[in-house]
Parts: structure tokens; C-alpha cells; sequence
């Protein structure tokens, strides 16, 4: 076991306290700091600190053993370590956004080899050639839009806004309430003529003011909100429109949020907790300025309407809760140590451990690792029988392994 040093990524819409704090840094941080990485993805590997104090990418620690560091996930996924673990801190909304299918990333990886663009571009969509299933755990309270909400839902929306020039797109999406309905409507904002879009946009902003304002209950004032934040955030971008079929949600400390390949989101607002198979690929389609590829989204995006449940941890049975999905590269467990609580076992490597409150002491073979709020450290399969146990009041630590029987 050996302290993990993860890699910070500055993005305008992070935040210059939320990742700051947690790690006990000055607070203003000197930019917005969107994301720190736990993991060997090539675009920014953390870092193992090893004897002496110096330290190695932990890329390159199982590139060059990947049978001692990864055991018997090895030949699994490739010598590769499969998951890519984060901590998220949005302080402002995140692109509208989909990632790919194994297949599609694969396609469109190679196509853009094939086209000569370089992979660090950012014109590129595709980083890599794999898919990313993506969790989500709220550290605090977590606002985004994920998944299309039921075409006859976003109707009662569009009726409700009042809005004349929302009529025609109201009764197209009446008339088809299902996944083609939904395609067509999307690309047909998503692809506005900017003449057109400069009408149609304000109006629909003054009918979410005139539906806030108005007295009595609101069922949609949640989304009436978010897309007056979208519109004053990316102003004139045709993604505002889109964002009003997706479905409008809010995690609380320790819920989470499971996306699969072509299901379309945005963060909105939150710090959290977020594992993924091993990838960088996202298309986008607005709010954003970053690289958007309306043609190549529209490729990958899943159509049906889906009421995304919010994933409650369940106990595990040694001392932590899981986070349930269906992905094969990673597993998610949380633990919550009280004073004085015994030590816990933790899994086999490999595995990555990130302390998020109070303080952790891990132990191995006689040797310690304390671990700070924030702080991080690496188990390779060849470190077996760690224990963990609180130090100094209560702690919660997150452990992400690979999936399967975990």
C-alpha cells in the first residue's frame, strides 16, 4: 500500500473552495479546481509516492508489473487498471453530454487515428477506445439533469410555460410520445437555425420568469430555474432548449447516480464522488465552450425515456455499503468509522482508498499509512490483509476496486 497522489484538473466550471477544503488547502485556490483524479488513465495518471518520498505514475507502476499490481484483473482488462476514480467539484453547470458504447468508442477512436487527428487535440472526441459507465456519489447536495423525462411529462412542461412559440414543438412531441418523438424534437433544437433560436429563446426565458412568479404551486419550478442558471451561464447556446427534456434531479449526501452509454447529462452543481471505467470520451452538445460534435452525439445518444432511480448504498456485509451497477470494471464501497470502532478489512487489491472526512490509518504487515481528508492511497493485488480503522473521532473512507464478485 503505498500513499496516492491524485492529479488536479482546472476547468472553468469548478470551484476555487469545494476541492481546496477537502484537502485542506488555502482557500481561495488560485483557479477553479473542477476534478482530482485517482487513477491511470494516460491523460493524467496519479502519481504513487514511494520510498524516499519520490514518486511514480501510477500508470507506469502497472505498466510494469501488471500481474503483481492487478492480479488476476490482468489479463481481464489488458494489463490495464479498468476504472478511473474522481472527485468532482461543480460550482457551475457542466457540458450537455453522452458518452460512447464499447463499439462506438472503438469506431470512432480508430477513425480519428485514421484521420490523423492527434489525440491530445481538442477537436478529438475520441481520447480512447473505451466505453465509460459512470457513478456518481454525493458528498454534499448534487444537482443534474441526466436522462430524457417521459415525452408526455415534458408536454404538461412545455404547456405550462405559456410560451406561443412552444406550441408547435409541444403538439409534434404529443403527437409522437416516444423515443422517435424525443429524437426529433432534440435535433431540431439542437440544431437551430441562430436567427431562429434568437426568438424562440427569450421567449421561453420570460415564460419561465412569468411561471416562477406566478402564485400557487409550481410542479416544474425546479426546471423553470435551472433553465434561467443555463441560459445566464451559456447565453444564446440551443443546449438551454435541450435541457428542458431531461429529467431534473437532486442527490443528497450519500445517494448516487448511474449513467450508462448514450444516456444524456449535465452536472449541474455539487461536490461528489465519481468512478468510471477507465476513459476520457465525451461528446458534447452544448453548454460549453469547449469542442461540441452535434453530428457524432446524435450517433451515440439513447433516445428512450427513462425515470433514472437514484442508487441507495446497500450493506455489503464487512462494515460498508456498495453502490450497485452492472459495470464490470468497477465496484464502489463506503465506510463510516465511528470513534474508537474496530479495525475493518478491506479488499483485495487493486484498489484505491480515498479518505473524504476525518482521518484513516491503514495497516499492512506491520507497516501504517495515515491518511487525511482528501488524501488517497493505492493496494495492488500483491497487498493482502490491510485493515483500516478511524483515527482521532469519526471518518469516511471510499474504496474502489474492480467489479464482479466485489
Amino acid at each position: 500500500m503505498h500513499e496516492l497522489v491524485g492529479a488536479l484538473r482546472s476547468y472553468a466550471w469548478g470551484s476555487r473552495t469545494a476541492l481546496a477544503q477537502l484537502c485542506g488547502r488555502p482557500v481561495p485556490s488560485a483557479h477553479p479546481e473542477a476534478e482530482l483524479w485517482f487513477g491511470a488513465h494516460p491523460a493524467d495518471p496519479a502519481h504513487v509516492r514511494v520510498d524516499g518520498g519520490a514518486t511514480r505514475s501510477l500508470l507506469d507502476l502497472v505498466a510494469g508489473d501488471p500481474d503483481r499490481e492487478l492480479g488476476a484483473a490482468a489479463p481481464e482488462f489488458g494489463g490495464k487498471l479498468p476504472f478511473l476514480l474522481k472527485i468532482l467539484a461543480a460550482e457551475e453547470p457542466l457540458s450537455l453530454q453522452a458518452h460512447p458504447s464499447a463499439a462506438q468508442a472503438r469506431h470512432g477512436f480508430e477513425q480519428e487515428n485514421r484521420a490523423g487527428v492527434p489525440v491530445e487535440s481538442p477537436m478529438r472526441n475520441y481520447r480512447d477506445d473505451n466505453h465509460k459507465p459512470e457513478l456518481v456519489v454525493a458528498l454534499d447536495r448534487f444537482e443534474a439533469l441526466a436522462g430524457f423525462r417521459d415525452p408526455l411529462r415534458t408536454v404538461e412542461l412545455l404547456r405550462a410555460l405559456d410560451v406561443p412559440q412552444l406550441n408547435s414543438y409541444a403538439d409534434l412531441l404529443a403527437a409522437q410520445p416516444d423515443s422517435a418523438g424525443l429524437r426529433t424534437l432534440f435535433t431540431t433544437w439542437i440544431t437551430l437555425p441562430q436567427n431562429v433560436l434568437a426568438t424562440l429563446l427569450p421567449g421561453v426565458l420570460d415564460g419561465c420568469v412569468r411561471y416562477l412568479s406566478a402564485k400557487g404551486d409550481r410542479l416544474f419550478t425546479a426546471e423553470a430555474r435551472t433553465t434561467l442558471e443555463l441560459a445566464e451561464a451559456y447565453p444564446g447556446d440551443a443546449g438551454v432548449l435541450a435541457a428542458l427534456l431531461l429529467n431534473r434531479l437532486t442527490l443528497e449526501p450519500g445517494q448516487g447516480l448511474f449513467l450508462d452509454a448514450g444516456n444524456l447529462h449535465a452536472y449541474l452543481r455539487g461536490l461528489g464522488v465519481e468512478i468510471m471505467a477507465n476513459s476520457d470520451n465525451v461528446l458534447r452538445g452544448g453548454l460549453t465552450p469547449k469542442h461540441v460534435d452535434v453530428p457524432e452525439l446524435l450517433r451515440v445518444l439513447d433516445f428512450e425515456p427513462i425515470d433514472l432511480p437514484v442508487i441507495l448504498p446497500e450493506p455489503a456485509g464487512d462494515g460498508s455499503v456498495r453502490y450497485r451497477t452492472p459495470a464490470p470494471e468497477f465496484a464502489l464501497h463506503r465506510f463510516d468509522l465511528t470513534a474508537g470502532s474496530a479495525q475493518v478489512p478491506l479488499h483485495d487489491g487493486p484498489g484505491i482508498v480515498l479518505v473524504t472526512s476525518g482521518t484513516v490509518r491503514l495497516l499492512h504487515d506491520g507497516a501504517t499509512l495515515v491518511l487525511e481528508r482528501g488524501a488517497a492511497a493505492w493496494i495492488s493485488a500483491a497487498d493482502s490483509d490491510i485493515r483500516a480503522q478511524a483515527v482521532d473521532g469519526p471518518a469516511q473512507f471510499f474504496c474502489a476496486c474492480v467489479g464482479g464478485s466485489h
